[in-house]
């Protein structure tokens, strides 16, 4: 697999960071100065984020149900992955947020504060998630609270996934597809979570 020959640890984490930035800068320079770039730029980083928050998400499912040496190293690299889609994430949101200052007009048309309610709370999430990812803050938090902490953080984030990809379907594009991702990222990660109390169940039992 691909996986087996990225780097790791925060030399994971910079090659993803430094891709999405690259991807950024030449999404923003294809455009001449405008509403239009900034879209653009804004719709690539919210697939690059989608795209590494799977893998974080996943990861632990593919060792369950897909185990192999590629599966396990992605377990292994979770943090950095995660921490990879934070940087992502914060970029979508610099942008979007330099979109509403240049474009209030724009930004603002059909938006209210109750639609951005569930981005906001992401947001939320996002950042106790990362801040709790480093040595100190676990320690602090206790295992139970950070596992907690770390497991509800992960499935708000898919669920505010899924809820903005469900509705922007009757958009089409890339909407669609998204949707069916996310639903099947999360129907996989319950099975693989029935998986490993069925194998606890049968396991005690034995």
């Amino acid at each position: 697999m691909k996986l087996l020959i990225l780097p790791s640890g925060w030399k994971l984490f910079a090659a993803f960071a430094g891709l999405t930035l690259f991807m950024t800068a030449a999404v923003l320079l294809s455009y001449p100065p405008g509403a239009d770039g900034l879209l653009s730029a804004i719709r690539a980083t919210a697939r690059s984020s989608f795209a590494l928050f799977l893998l974080a998400f996943l990861a632990s499912s593919l060792v369950t149900l897909l185990p192999g040496n590629g599966s396990r190293r992605l377990l292994r690299e979770r943090r950095f992955v995660g921490l990879a889609f934070a940087f992502s994430h914060a970029l979508h949101g610099l942008l979007i947020y330099r979109y509403a200052q240049q474009f209030p007009e724009l930004f603002w048309d059909g938006q209210t504060i109750t639609s951005n309610l569930p981005g906001s709370i992401g947001y939320l999430f996002l950042l106790l998630l990362t801040l709790t990812s480093f040595k100190t803050p676990m320690r602090l938090l206790g295992r139970r609270a950070w596992k907690a902490l770390h497991s509800t953080g992960m499935w708000v984030l898919a669920g505010v996934f899924c809820l903005s990809f469900y509705n922007g379907t009757p958009k089409g594009g890339w909407y669609p597809l998204a949707f069916a991702l996310i639903f099947s990222a999360i129907a996989f990660k319950l099975t693989a979570k029935l998986a490993r109390q069925q194998r606890r169940t049968a396991s005690a039992l034995s």
